[in-house]
């Protein structure tokens, strides 16, 4: 029998999870310690109640570990009083405000789940998000960024019939709910999530058109936090900068901000990731660690030549997301004065580190090795064949943190996991004798824009809805600051009107696609390359796009 089964099946039909022979050596092992968030959260608050717990500087807000505690327990009251239940989903769209963890944590005392999407999603995705899941609430902001997002919830809530809540937090709630209008006084939760229990749903940056959802259990991501935590020197007197958007799972996880609530330590949420805003609150909170993109980190790197700010406090960035280059990651040290650590993982589960005592070169040429001695790693050829260290393969894992299949997608789990559970991550990997994994590149048809995960056939499906274009492919092209940026090559139907890239642009913004997903570069072809069989040759379209590539992109902006 596996976790959250019935007899012979794993998981749930909604979410394959782990087969009990597998869960069982995960508890003995003591990877799994059967805790749960909402738990979690109760020990620290009544070990040290007025430790500071949250800290968001742009509005003035310093909330205790036994503030956050009953904060959780009064929003999960109000949650309950408005019908919702244990399995509800949740879709959480809030930036960088203390209100994050006050939701989150309530939905995770009342085993409702939370669906964590991000501040730059809009109308396409979002209502994607919430028809797939059939959600029963949406929590926003009521502005971030200049975006007004109770209009997008209005669109929204018009064409899903099973969103009966719409929270607005950090202001007025105007045709909905203040979310500071909905606690009310704590009550007993009648049936609270067990730990083997699903605890949210992530966002995978997967190939395909759609975003597929990653379930994560209580146990295995708490075991995660737990594991980064002590790779990462994270413990009480830790102080994590949240400069990333906080419903990513690296800054959540990789030790993130749950991995510091984890360890009791104090969690400050940064309003943007640039240097700008960064720097005066490193200085002011004594931060010790955060981490950063590449993109961001070479930001960083450049800007504190020149900064006032004493920085002296950070001990360690990590850097992940996306391939560091080895001449940027040695910037690092010089420029910032702390520790490099980078970071190598996935939100589907497997996370490798470099380790704080690894030697200066192993830092800037590796992307680490697992957390866990239960993390399994092969690197295989095309064929699944298993290929000696050194050689560059395909890398596929399971273990106690690595799910064994997404939500709601069997189809897609027949292809992406191997019939005894390894996850083909879809990663070009090689492995040193030490363990250390060094990544080469993606298999997968996707372009990592900086971090951002973006898939070819969810932008190539947007570009086809317009009238003029016969045919579209989008692939990555190098980019010095992005890493990666996106290049749609289009065709034009016979006899249409000639079309400028910017309405090309134009055309795929207005479409509700986040921003960061509109094509960075469009050429307008007569025809695609073709391989021998026929088919489009997508290498051949980026070599092409790598040969002649557009301008190199300005630095980048922070991520909103």
């Amino acid at each position: 029998m596996s976790t959250l089964d019935s007899p012979g099946t794993p998981g749930t039909p909604d979410a394959p999870l782990w087969p009990e022979e597998f869960a069982e050596r995960y508890r003995a092992a003591g990877w799994w310690r059967g805790e749960t968030f909402g738990q979690m959260l109760r020990d620290r608050a009544a070990a040290h109640p007025d430790r500071i717990a949250v800290v968001d500087p742009a509005r003035d807000l310093r909330w205790t570990y036994g503030e956050l505690d009953l904060r959780a327990d009064r929003l999960a009251a109000g949650f309950l009083a408005r019908g919702i239940a244990k399995g509800d989903k949740v879709v959480v769209q809030l930036p960088n405000i203390a209100e994050f963890f006050e939701t989150v944590f309530a939905l995770f005392r009342i085993g409702a789940l939370p669906v964590f999407a991000l501040p730059a999603h809009r109308e396409t995705e979002i209502r994607y998000f919430c028809e797939f899941t059939e959600a029963a609430a949406y929590v926003v902001p009521a502005e971030h960024a200049g975006f007004g997002y109770r209009d997008l919830a209005a669109k929204v809530v018009a064409d899903v019939p099973t969103l009966r809540h719409v929270f607005v937090a950090d202001g007025d709630g105007g045709a909905f709910e203040a979310l500071s209008d909905v606690p009310a006084e704590p009550v007993t939760i009648p049936d609270p999530p067990a730990p083997s229990d699903l605890a949210f749903l992530q966002l995978s940056g997967g190939s395909t058109g759609v975003p597929k959802l990653i379930p994560r259990t209580h146990d295995d991501y708490i075991y995660s936090l737990r594991g980064s935590n002590e790779l990462c020197g994270v413990d009480e007197s830790s102080v994590y900068l949240v400069a990333l958007p906080a419903a990513h799972n690296f800054p959540l996880s990789s030790p993130g901000s749950l991995g510091a609530l984890y360890a009791g330590a104090r969690v400050v949420l940064c309003p943007r990731p640039g240097p700008e805003a960064a720097f005066p609150i490193i200085e002011s909170e004594g931060v010790t660690l955060t981490g950063l993109v590449p993109p961001l980190a070479l930001l960083w790197t450049d800007a504190a030549a020149s900064t006032p700010y004493d920085l002296s406090s950070l001990d360690v960035l990590l850097v992940g997301g996306a391939k560091f280059s080895e001449e940027a990651a040695r910037r690092v040290k010089p420029a910032l004065g702390c520790t490099l650590q980078q970071v190598f993982g996935m939100a589907e589960g497997l996370v490798n580190y470099t380790r704080l005592d690894d030697d200066a070169e192993t830092i800037v040429t590796t992307q680490g090795r697992p957390i866990s001695p239960d993390d399994e790693i092969r690197v295989v050829d095309d064929e699944d064949n298993d290929l000696p260290v050194g050689a560059t393969g395909h890398l596929l894992t399971r273990g106690p943190y690595t799910i064994r299949g997404y939500w709601k997608a069997p189809e897609h789990n027949a292809r992406s996991f191997t019939a005894d559970g390894f996850y083909r991550t879809g990663d070009v990997v090689r492995l040193t004798e030490s363990g250390h994994i060094v990544v080469e590149g993606r298999a997968k048809d996707q372009i990592n824009r900086g971090g951002e995960k973006i898939a070819a056939e969810e932008v190539e499906n947007h570009l086809l809805a317009h009238p003029s274009v016969h045919d579209a492919n989008v692939v990555a092209e190098p980019d010095p600051y992005l890493g990666e940026r996106t290049c749609a090559y289009v065709i034009l139907r016979e006899g249409a009107e000639p079309l400028k890239a910017v309405a090309v642009k134009k055309f795929v913004r207005e479409r509700g696609l986040a921003a960061y997903k509109v094509p960075d570069r469009v050429e307008f072809v007569t025809a695609f390359p073709q391989t021998g069989v026929g088919k489009i040759s997508k290498k051949d379209l980026r070599a092409a796009a790598t040969s002649s590539p557009s301008p190199a992109s300005p630095p980048p902006s922070p991520h909103t």
